[in-house]
């Protein structure tokens, strides 16, 4: 794995201070040499002079006629190693020898908070280094490093540095060849079924099929008994004359259709780094958008931030991969209120539409924020709400299984909620 620069200033520094020492010790070995007027004292002069100008100059030549191409994915996920393949080409005659290879990977290092992630933006990255390059002639490596955060990077330059042979000064060179971008998609993990129910508008649109009492169903046919059926289901007349269980399988005429509704203001997000509230929202909505873009069910994104999140409902894999591309770039910039995203949803949406709330606000919003919750199911909507603990993203600790704010008034919304804190298991919360 790679490992940022973090010791180089230090190593610069002894290296400067050798320089240093050598500069001096030249002006004091001539000045011996003319008091003794020796051989002896003037050839030590001279071999201090020799390898100043070496250890100065030689570095310079080194890398001067080298190019270096990083090559690699320019898509991933977050979690995943990815692997660059480094190509350094020698444009010159004579070999080449101990040549470093550095990085700007503002990736590496950036799942611990801001502070962290500002300096990794900054840092380079150690790539490798090439002990040996020959006259006209091409050595490779290939280098791993993890993807720790979502987002979209603009990668290198990269740069070719040598101190070879004396340590004295070090030569680089900035190269800008190879995958110049890096778009890391948010985490998703499985979801296997969600509470939803029909909408109206949506009749014979959907794939999936909902759950008992989401919707009306016609009777379409029958089938055997699958474990966990519902024993109401049997066709009992056809199960006597077959002497084997046969279920009835109904067509649901309201299909389902989501939206999703981000909060991207900046007041919200509680926590730093991955185990930020934003980033869980992220995370969650991805996993979501997953599971209903596969199983036809139309699926929307909004929110509001310094950029406007709206993309409008769709299905299939296409659809999945434009919301994994706007959700990989989104963040928690924004100054509107999540109520008044609320409302605009509430102008638009459609009778029996399912919207994912995720609420991370702190308590000062919660009456503008139920309001708009309210407008909501007054236009026909169904929610779903995704609740964080705050306390356990700021204090980096497990979160306390208590009531959220906004429990009691939810529950009188008939709303679907699931409570989430730091590091709690999402698999399991979305399939219980």
């Amino acid at each position: 794995m790679l490992k940022t620069a973090d010791k180089k200033p230090l190593i610069a520094w002894r290296r400067h201070t050798k320089a240093i020492v050598l500069a001096l010790l030249i002006p004091v070995a001539y000045l011996a040499a003319i008091n003794r007027m020796q051989p002896l004292p003037w050839a030590i002069a001279a071999l201090l002079t020799a390898t100043f100008i070496t250890g100065m100059l030689w570095p310079r030549w080194l890398v001067g006629q080298l190019s270096v191409t990083r090559t690699g994915p320019s898509r991933a996920s977050e979690g995943d190693t990815i692997r660059f393949h480094v190509e350094v080409r020698n444009h010159g005659w004579m070999p080449r020898f101990m040549v470093e290879l550095f990085d700007c990977l503002p990736f590496a290092g950036a799942a611990s908070g801001s502070t962290e992630q500002s300096q990794a933006m900054q840092a380079k990255t150690t790539l490798g280094m090439i002990a040996y390059v020959p006259g006209r002639g091409m050595k490779s490596f290939d280098a791993s490093v993890a993807c720790e955060k979502r987002g979209f990077y603009r990668l290198g330059p990269v740069s070719l540095a040598s101190s070879f042979p004396l340590g004295l000064s070090e030569a680089s060179q900035e190269r800008n060849d190879g995958v110049q971008t890096l778009t890391i998609y948010p985490s998703v993990f499985p979801i296997t079924a969600l509470p939803l129910n029909g909408a109206r508008s949506q009749i014979h649109r959907g794939a999936y099929l909902l759950p008992e009492g989401a919707g009306t169903a016609e009777f379409s046919g029958l089938r055997e008994y699958r474990r966990g059926d519902s024993p109401r289901h049997i066709h009992w007349p056809t199960t006597a004359r077959l002497n084997e269980l046969m279920m009835k399988e109904f067509e649901p005429l309201a299909s389902a259709s989501l939206c999703l509704a981000l909060d991207m203001n900046q007041d919200a997000n509680v926590g730093s780094g991955r185990h930020a509230t934003f980033e869980y929202a992220v995370r969650i909505a991805a996993s979501i958008a997953g599971f209903t873009c596969t199983s036809g069910i139309p699926t929307r994104l909004a929110g509001q931030g310094k950029t406007t999140l709206a993309l409008a409902a769709g299905t299939g894999e296409h659809h999945y991969q434009t919301m994994l591309d706007q959700l990989a770039v989104v963040d928690a910039d924004g100054d509107a209120s999540y109520a008044t995203v609320l409302d605009g949803l509430a102008l638009d949406c459609q009778p029996g539409e399912t919207v994912v709330v995720f609420l991370s606000e702190s308590t000062s919003h919660a009456a503008e924020t139920l309001q708009a919750l309210a407008l909501l199911r007054s236009r026909g909507a169904n929610l779903f709400v995704v609740s964080f603990d705050r306390s356990s993203f700021a204090a980096g600790t497990a979160r306390v299984r208590k009531p959220v704010e906004l429990t009691a008034a939810l529950q009188e919304f008939g709303s679907f909620q699931v409570l989430v804190g730091r590091n709690d298991d999402l698999v399991q919360l979305f399939n219980p």
